[in-house]
């Protein structure tokens, strides 16, 4: 009898071993990716493994939970996920319209700070193999693109904006001339130092990580340049992109929830297609309502002029005219019908807004299907734990930056208006006319400001004897 119990237990063993061999291969495949890339291990539900681990033990009563308390353990620890999330979101709502309201600059330091951690996030999901490996410079060549890119792109934004203060600087000045040529080179230098720094056996590595960097500055760091320069174009076309993108996030979770029956995509099973289409209904809508609201402020309109302003001072300007009121004629009405206007008065941006709240909808929420392949890809959760609650920094910000991006093309072609400015004008006489030349459009804008009875007889002369002796100096 003793010698038939150990000769089933051994069978019984080796079944056991058998059929758990597969299980923890494939433990050990679905964790090794995301060590490989240096990205955290997937999180984890404490709660579905304790259920599982109750389901399979033999002989385990379900409905008994005193003796281990385990059902008590896992909704503390939903309660206070729930109540860390919850905080976590009013502190990012607090900080998002404190800044927006006290002036671009805050909103331009949140929007860099944003940029550098999403890359940071991306990069490290295949980060750890080149510590791994024992490879030098890797994390620092991404540094230095990340670096040099960052200063081509802030300061083609500074001189295109800032004409009339970079270029009368005596120190700014070849910063601004030369402004492309510096960064080339400063890129060629990251370029050869790359070159320089391959390993014989490691070269496939090395190069996937160098068009892994080149990538996640392109999706990240070029892209949230462009938000930026939408601040500097005015704080509405910052604002009104970024309140859409979270609107229809809002509107999908709730009509998915109500309604929902039919599965929009693989690659993010909870989102159904009534959710989808009636999002995009609700965020047209409020589209609408809250771009009634934002023309009536100067603030939100106008171009940034003064990096000083916040909300309480305000800004000043002429209103670009997608903000005036213009009158339609509506041709589908005929003459005759005197019971209904044959007119109609809007604002041109109310057909503007239906188109972004249209690619709001439609099509920035493939972003975020684009960053749920993407953690699929290396097996991971979230790209990080930047935000305590809601995963990193990227998991919240994926279809905002397409977003940005669309709005800032939208916005350049049909709706900027193109039209001679300071910053322009002291540009082109820098650039294109000699220093005689220069001297001589002084003195002849001098004569038309006292034609005009802008200055005084003074300061034409003081101008023409000054100017004068300053070129015979030469």
């Amino acid at each position: 009898m003793t010698k038939k119990s150990q000769v089933h237990f051994s069978s019984r063993e080796r079944r056991m071993s058998k059929d758990s061999l597969p299980d923890l291969m494939d433990g050990n495949n679905a964790r090794s990716p995301s060590r490989n890339s240096g990205a955290k291990s997937p999180t984890r539900s404490n709660g579905a493994v304790r259920r599982a681990d109750k389901q399979e033990r033999p002989g385990y009563d379900r409905t008994d939970t005193s003796a281990s308390g385990w059902a008590t353990e896992n909704e503390d620890e939903d309660k206070q996920t729930f109540i860390t999330r919850a905080i976590w979101t009013f502190v990012m709502i607090a900080i998002f319209f404190g800044s927006m309201f006290a002036g671009h600059i805050y909103v331009i330091i949140i929007v860099t700070a944003v940029q550098i951690i999403s890359f940071k996030e991306v990069i490290a999901i295949s980060n750890v193999p080149s510590r791994a490996r024992s490879l030098r410079f890797t994390k620092t060549l991404n540094w230095y693109f990340l670096g040099s890119t960052m200063y081509f792109l802030y300061g083609e934004s500074v001189i295109y904006y800032f004409k009339h203060i970079v270029l009368i600087d005596r120190v700014l000045l070849p910063f601004a001339t030369h402004h492309r040529f510096i960064s080339f080179m400063l890129y060629v230098m990251g370029f050869v130092f790359f070159v320089g720094s391959l390993q014989k056996g490691h070269y496939r590595f090395q190069f996937t990580q160098f068009a892994w960097t080149h990538m996640a500055l392109y999706l990240i760091v070029v892209q949230a340049h462009f938000i930026m320069n939408n601040i500097f174009e005015g704080m509405i076309w910052f604002f009104l992109p970024v309140m859409l993108v979270i609107t229809n996030d809002i509107f999908a979770y709730v009509c998915g929830i109500t309604f929902g029956r039919t599965q929009l995509i693989k690659l993010s099973p909870k989102k159904t297609v009534e959710g989808f289409v009636g999002a995009w209904i609700c965020t047209v809508i409020l589209g609408f309502a809250l771009t009634n609201l934002l023309m009536r402020s100067p603030y939100f309109i106008c171009p940034v002029n003064d990096l000083g302003a916040n909300i309480l001072t305000g800004l000043t300007c002429e209103p670009n005219p997608v903000f005036l009121p213009h009158t339609y004629t509506l041709p589908f009405i005929p003459a005759h019908w005197t019971l209904l206007p044959t007119t109609v008065t809007v604002s041109p941006m109310q057909f503007h807004i239906f188109l972004m709240s249209t690619f709001a909808s439609l099509i920035a929420p493939f972003g975020g299907f684009f960053a749920s392949g993407l953690k699929r890809t290396f097996n991971i959760k979230d790209f990080g734990d930047s935000i305590p609650g809601h995963g990193g920094m990227t998991d919240r910000m994926d279809c905002q930056f397409i977003m940005g991006f669309f709005a800032f093309m939208y916005y350049q072609s049909f709706i900027a208006v193109y039209k001679a400015s300071v910053g322009g004008v002291i540009e082109t006489a820098i650039n294109g006319l000699s220093a005689e030349e220069q001297v001589e459009v002084v003195k002849g804008l001098a004569k038309h400001l006292y034609n005009q009875g802008e200055i005084g007889i003074q300061v034409v002369e003081y101008l023409g004897e000054n100017l004068r002796l300053g070129l015979k100096r030469r």
